[in-house]
């Protein structure tokens, strides 16, 4: 442990970087993947095709994926943001059918609540509908979440600095303690990250944790009464 802890700020330079490229690809892909996955859940003609297109995105190896984009739309293919577009077409394959489940788990009679007290669609959408989706989206952005985190190694391969640098560079070397320290930390942050989106649920969508309390109100409720 000797290594890791002499290049403690070596690890957490990177994590930062890594946390950062990570981050970004996260936020793009839920901002592509609410639109998408409303026209998914909004038309039911196009919602398997969009699914099943959108899925068909995560079986691209990352490293062809990393060497396709590039050479079909001209940009670097060592740069920071051709991996950043890499992870982001890997969270739309993740999200987009989480948007449409978590639509679909909207009740429609309160839906027709909200139009009858006069919301239109929009608003509708918004302050009804995306709020009580939540917990889904929520379960699927934690799946990608840490899905980024660690595919966001492969970016090494193409030049571009994170924590797999230190993967690459511990196995030229063969030196395990620092493989082993990538891999840690690459764990670590997964872990803060999706516990981050937890508490962030929690804080964001109260609604939920008072739901999930009646429902075990009344499943004790009903115990009981079986028990008697």
């Amino acid at each position: 442990m000797s290594w890791t802890i002499d290049n403690l700020g070596l690890i957490l330079g990177l994590a930062a970087v890594h946390l950062r490229q990570s981050l970004i690809a996260l936020v793009l892909g839920v901002v592509v993947s609410v639109p998408l996955g409303w026209v998914a859940w909004r038309y039911g003609l196009v919602r398997g095709p969009v699914i099943v297109l959108t899925g068909l995105l995560y079986t691209i190896p990352s490293l062809a994926l990393l060497m396709l984009m590039p050479a079909l739309f001209g940009y670097s293919a060592i740069s920071e943001s051709n991996l950043v577009i890499a992870l982001t077409i890997y969270n739309v394959a993740i999200l987009v059918r989480s948007v449409a489940d978590g639509l679909d788990s909207v009740d429609a009679d309160i839906r027709r609540a909200a139009t009858a007290m006069g919301y239109g669609s929009g608003r509708r959408f918004w302050t009804v509908e995306l709020p009580l989706a939540g917990p889904v989206i929520l379960a699927g952005v934690r799946v990608a979440a840490v899905s980024t985190i660690a595919l966001a190694t492969v970016g090494i391969l193409i030049g571009v600095t994170n924590l797999g640098y230190l993967f690459t560079n511990g196995l030229d070397r063969r030196f395990i303690e620092e493989v082993f320290a990538g891999v840690l930390a690459v764990v670590i942050l997964a872990l803060l990250i999706d516990g981050l989106l937890v508490v962030l649920g929690r804080v964001l969508m109260p609604w939920n944790r008072a739901t999930k309390s009646r429902a075990r109100r009344s499943g004790s409720a009903v115990a009981a009464g079986g028990a008697a």
